[in-house]
């Protein structure tokens, strides 16, 4: 438990907060402390220079002015005409450097040359610096000094202040941090407490918006999820009772015909044949819902793999529809066709007689009292339309989406005329979602339904 806590989102929030408001801190420690003096060095030297510019291309400028300049920005001014005599204004403020040996020498070394400008660093015995600047033209010779004092003071003062700064800092941002975290982590705890629930087969969770984009789109991501896992396991309810009665009900049979063989039957041979038959019919029912099962569970898991080829499919439809003949003479069905003489269409011939025997046999089970069933394959637009119609009650608007759902049927009481298995339509969907064929129902309420597919002629 204590290794999850420390590997928390809360946490780490928290301790990241922190560490990056300590790390920008010192970041800005350390510019001010090594390159405070820097800055300061260079600073001075344009200050010196543009103050020279400024006494040089002045046309009008007084000694007022000059000795103004000097004491606002503290450094010592020097003004020299052509013959190298210091004119009446050269500043006199406390500790000016300009007459010191050092200074001197700078000074007449460079009246003497023939260089336009100097600009040196002088360090004194006391290890005081300055920077001296002497600049030549219109007949003025100007030299400029400003001490570079000793910072060390100024530093320690900014190392007490950021100090005491960064201590501030940390409470702050351990405050902050602590609000953001909870601000972030409580919906996420929450959200992974549902999830926990939904993991349960708990899919009652509330889940409320926070205004967080990503979280919320999270949360959006686990309530459609809920709502679709409370569907799989009502259809998984659905389906556990589907097939338990499918089983059942031929099981049931072929043990109480097994048994009348046994006692009974196998004295008349006309009977027993007949109590065989029905044997065989029910292994038949049971041998079609594991097939079917089979086949829909390779679907789902992409592990059937379509063999295409080009092929009349209208001679196909003929071909299954033929099949029927004894439901239609034994039940007094009626198959009305309206089909072209030849439609090419490349697909899985054998997939697709799955999809047209399942649109069938769905069509005799909820078909109208006048057991008609319309079967018709026409050109609309650029497709062919192959189309199953019953005349049956229909189904309801809300119901039309679920009834491609294994073991979905929205009329427990439907008459089963045919073997069927109860995934017929499931079987139906995965086919033709597999061969990217539109397909879909159209139904009215006590006007039956019309299933049906689309596909493109094929031309060669």
């Amino acid at each position: 438990m204590k290794s999850k806590w420390k590997s928390s989102i809360f946490v780490k929030t928290q301790v990241y907060l922190v560490v990056f408001c300590i790390i920008l801190l010192l970041t800005v420690w350390f510019v001010e402390l090594f390159f405070f003096s820097v800055s300061y060095r260079n600073y001075q030297k344009k200050l010196v220079t543009s103050i020279a510019d400024e006494i040089l291309y002045s046309k009008d400028i007084e000694s007022d002015n000059i000795e103004q300049m000097a004491y606002e920005n503290n450094i010592c001014i020097s003004v020299f005409d052509t013959f190298g005599d210091i004119k009446e204004y050269n500043t006199k403020m406390n500790g000016c450097m300009l007459n010191t040996s050092k200074t001197n020498d700078v000074v007449y070394s460079f009246l003497n040359s023939s260089d336009k400008k100097v600009s040196k660093i002088i360090k004194f015995a006391d290890d005081n610096k300055g920077y001296m600047y002497g600049v030549k033209n219109n007949n003025l010779d100007i030299f400029i000094y400003t001490p570079l004092e000793d910072h060390s003071i100024v530093n320690t003062v900014l190392k007490n202040q950021l100090l005491y700064l960064i201590i501030v800092a940390i409470f702050l941002s351990c405050a902050v941090s602590l609000f953001i975290s909870n601000l972030i982590t409580k919906p996420i705890r929450k959200i992974t407490n549902n999830a926990i629930n939904i993991g349960k087969e708990n899919y009652n969770n509330v889940f409320t918006q926070t205004g967080i984009k990503e979280i919320d789109d999270l949360q959006e991501a686990l309530n459609t999820a809920q709502k679709e896992l409370s569907k799989v396991q009502a259809y998984q309810k659905d389906l556990i009772a589907n097939v338990s009665h499918d089983l059942k009900t031929p099981l049931t049979m072929i043990k109480a015909y097994a048994e009348k063989i046994k006692d009974i039957s196998y004295k008349d041979k006309k009977v027993l044949d007949n109590d065989i038959d029905i044997i065989t019919d029910e292994v038949d029912r049971l041998t079609l819902l594991v097939n079917d099962i089979l086949d829909l569970s390779k679907l789902e898991n992409n592990a059937d793999v379509l063999t295409t080829e080009r092929y009349d499919i209208v001679e196909q439809i003929k071909d299954i529809i033929k099949k029927y003949d004894i439901i239609k003479n034994a039940e007094d069905y009626t198959f009305i066709t309206d089909l072209p003489d030849k439609v090419y269409i490349k697909a899985d011939k054998g997939k697709i007689n799955q999809v047209i025997y399942n649109l069938i046999n769905n069509a005799i089970n909820y078909t109208g009292k006048d057991k008609k069933v319309y079967i018709s394959l026409k050109k609309e637009n650029k497709d062919y339309v192959f189309k199953v119609t019953d005349t049956g009650k229909g189904i309801k608007k809300e119901d039309i989406k679920n009834i491609w759902t294994k073991y979905y049927k929205n009329d427990k009481n439907h008459r089963r005329n045919v073997i069927s298995t109860g995934i017929g339509l499931s079987i139906v969907k995965e086919i033709l979602e597999k061969h990217e064929f539109e397909y879909g129902v159209d139904s009215k309420i006590n006007h039956g339904s019309t299933f049906y597919f689309k596909f493109k002629e094929s031309k060669k």
